[in-house]
């Protein structure tokens, strides 16, 4: 058996690839049709292509008998640990932490601006030449919660640092303390929501989170404010969010919804006061020299027998969910 390393990067644009496996180079193709590079029972890494659906991605799991290390490219991993029983047990699965805070947070911020500036509405009265001055919130002076204080999370409140904003409240699985300040945990949601203007969802997709964003999380949040999702589309009850919109109550920037990709006819697209982009929140040129350097680095790691980074879980270990 060789030692395959399936990349969706081809090997030859990666500088630095150590020596001792057998790059083979993998994305799925255009259609997600695309044949194996190799026997996938040869393969011993397995870097999960990068902006393709669910089914592509997993495909070749089942046949990976000998796989050690999933690595995928994106900070979450819902679309592999769907199908953890496809893996053997003593696999290590990776996730891309420090490839996607920078992207991520930026657009985080631009929603937010954007949808409180009113810029949708600017750029649909360019399209018709139509002049139109109106007020519209800043974002300083605003009380922000991230829900989901993860890497991602603390790149947004990085961004945030030269806005004004009044205060930023910080959630996660767990409470902690950071430099900054308190990490509350999950439990104290209900409290925080009233306080905040923007609430910015930044968490992983995991049972715990999967419809978080419920009827009874939107009602207590206050009047006008702003609900902004680059966190997984499911972490938002669709029905209870269209519901708020329609009523005026809120309003949202969304990077992913639930369904996704979101059918043309859905509602969604036509509610009132939501900004919505396609999932854009990680591919930018900031994308590929990350993934890069990430690669070579877990890959060193690998051969070397060195401890990996960004270990999610290990499949068939006793504290497995």
């Amino acid at each position: 058996m060789t030692a395959d390393l399936w990349l969706p990067i081809p090997p030859d644009e990666i500088e630095g690839l150590p020596e001792g496996l057998n790059p083979l180079f993998w994305d799925g193709g255009p259609t997600g049709e695309q044949e194996f590079p190799g026997d996938p029972a040869d393969c011993v890494f397995y870097v999960v292509p990068y902006m393709k659906r669910q089914p592509v991605k997993v495909r070749p799991l089942p046949r990976m008998r000998n796989v050690r290390v999933v690595q995928t490219l994106t900070a979450g991993v819902d679309d592999v640990t769907a199908r953890l029983a496809d893996l053997p047990p003593g696999v290590q699965l990776c996730n891309a932490r420090g490839v996607h805070e920078a992207s991520t947070a930026e657009l985080a911020l631009t929603l937010t601006l954007a949808s409180l500036r009113g810029i949708p509405k600017f750029v649909r009265a360019q399209e018709q030449g139509h002049w139109q001055s109106e007020f519209h919130p800043a974002l300083a002076d605003k009380n922000v919660l991230i829900v989901g204080y993860g890497a991602i999370g603390s790149a947004i409140e990085d961004r945030l640092a030269p806005f004004e904003v009044a205060r930023v409240a910080r959630v996660a699985r767990s409470a902690r303390t950071t430099a900054r300040g308190p990490v509350h945990p999950l439990t104290e949601l209900p409290a925080l929501l009233p306080e905040a203007d923007v609430v910015i969802l930044s968490t992983p997709l995991t049972e715990s989170t999967r419809g978080l964003v419920n009827a009874g999380f939107l009602a207590r949040m206050r009047n006008g404010a702003l609900l902004v999702n680059v966190a997984r589309g499911a972490v938002v009850d669709t029905k209870a969010l269209l519901a708020e919109l329609e009523s005026g109550r809120l309003t949202a920037a969304l990077d992913v919804t639930d369904p996704e990709p979101l059918p043309r006819a859905h509602p969604l697209w036509q509610a009132p006061g939501v900004l919505i982009s396609p999932h854009v929140g990680g591919p930018t040129s900031a994308f590929l020299p990350r993934a890069k350097r990430l690669l070579v680095d877990q890959l060193g790691r690998f051969v070397n027998r060195e401890p990996l980074r960004n270990v999610i879980l290990t499949t068939g270990a006793t504290d497995e969910e």
